[in-house]
């Protein structure tokens, strides 16, 4: 018995160390998962900082692209710029007031005429034989008047003698009433037989050129048929038209200077004359002509001008270019380029007030100053305190 007790006896001291191998294992697998439970919180608490720390990193801010031009001051003449066209003074059309055959046409497109010249003539052999058949139908009725009043006279004698009767006289002063009609009546188709042969005699109602011709000699024409068509081109009128706006700034009288395509060294002259009175609906502008002298001929109705009113003196003015103004609503505004802190612009936003045009510049009357410099491109995504880049 003692001898079985001895031999199991190193089986049990494997077990016992077996099991506290065992214990340590896992007391240390134990404490590593503690440790590992602890530190795993603040790891990703970091990891958390870290990443709101990231999604508040601020986006880098967009630098936009422009061009620039400074505010210019000039010494300038107020005006109005505007286009208009030439215009003839004056234009006829000269018709036949009788019926007939041309017998002669003295005058071709581009023809200088003055008042009164010949332009044509219809033949008047008929007109002519009318006039002697008024004549002789005058010459009868005045015989018959003279006639009447010698019978008149020499019953009114009788009637106060009481040697005719009632009836007898009146019958006398009838006859001569009734035959000083026939006179009147032959006179008065003399005068139309005289005024008809006279209008086969075509001639130019005022001083110009011809236009158009519309007939040739050997034509036979009606009354009331158009012959020639004249215009006045010394002086010409001169029609344009002017914003409404710009109304209070023009009176009659007005000096009007412009050129036109065909004489670009020449400026003309002329004087406002008419201001219509009232503005076209459509275009809500104010139709002005003007009188411009054209002696020498030189300008032809029709050409395209472009014009210039002068409206004031000469004063300084501040001037941008047209392009660099923004309309929001009703503020008329403009971006000013200012040096900010570092090496970078900033625009700001500036409301001004617009006075006259000078073609593609704009006065300024107030809220900028000389020198300052404007946008004249790249509007489009600014805003006050905006960075931006000068394309020069």
């Amino acid at each position: 018995m003692p001898q079985s007790l001895f031999v199991g006896e190193p089986l049990f001291m494997e077990k016992k160390i077996l099991l506290k191998r065992c214990g340590v294992i896992f007391v240390m697998f134990l404490f590593i998962s503690l440790l590992f439970s602890f530190a795993s919180p603040g790891c990703k608490g970091k990891k958390s900082e870290e990443n709101q720390g990231k999604g508040k990193e601020r986006p880098k801010e967009k630098i936009l692209n422009v061009k620039v031009q400074p505010v210019e001051k000039k010494s300038l003449r107020p005006f109005i710029k505007t286009h208009g066209s030439l215009n003839a003074f004056d234009e006829v059309i000269v018709s036949s007031e009788i019926d007939g055959i041309l017998k002669t046409v003295v005058v071709e497109e581009g023809s200088v005429v003055t008042k009164g010249m010949l332009l044509a003539a219809i033949n008047e052999s008929d007109y002519k034989l009318q006039v002697q058949q008024a004549k002789a139908v005058l010459k009868q009725a005045a015989a018959t008047f003279q006639n009447a009043s010698v019978d008149y006279r020499r019953k009114q004698s009788l009637a106060k003698e009481e040697l005719l009767t009632n009836q007898q006289f009146d019958d006398a002063s009838t006859k001569l009433s009734l035959a000083e009609a026939d006179v009147e009546r032959a006179k008065a188709t003399l005068d139309m037989a005289l005024d008809k042969t006279a209008k086969t005699s075509i001639h130019s109602p005022l001083s110009g050129v011809i236009k158009e011709k519309k007939i040739s000699a050997g034509s036979y024409v009606k009354s009331a048929t158009p012959l020639f068509t004249i215009i006045q081109i010394h002086p010409l009128k001169l029609f344009f038209t002017i914003t409404e706006k710009e109304i209070g700034r023009i009176k009659q009288g007005q000096d009007v200077n412009f050129t036109v395509d065909s004489f670009t060294e020449q400026t003309f002259t002329g004087k406002v004359k008419t201001i219509y009175p009232n503005l076209e609906e459509s275009t809500r502008t104010l139709k002005i002509d003007a009188t411009v002298p054209n002696s020498d001929s030189i300008l032809k109705p029709g050409l395209f001008a472009n014009v210039i009113l002068y409206t004031g003196d000469l004063k300084d003015v501040l001037l941008v270019p047209v392009v660099s103004i923004v309309y929001d609503d009703s503020k008329t505004k403009v971006f000013v380029v200012e040096k900010s802190v570092g090496v970078d612009n900033m625009v700001r936003e500036r409301e001004v007030v617009a006075g006259a045009q000078y073609g593609d510049l704009m006065e300024i009357t107030d809220g900028i100053a000389e020198k300052e410099i404007v946008v004249t491109a790249g509007h489009q995504n600014l805003s006050e305190g905006v960075k931006v880049h000068v394309d020069r």
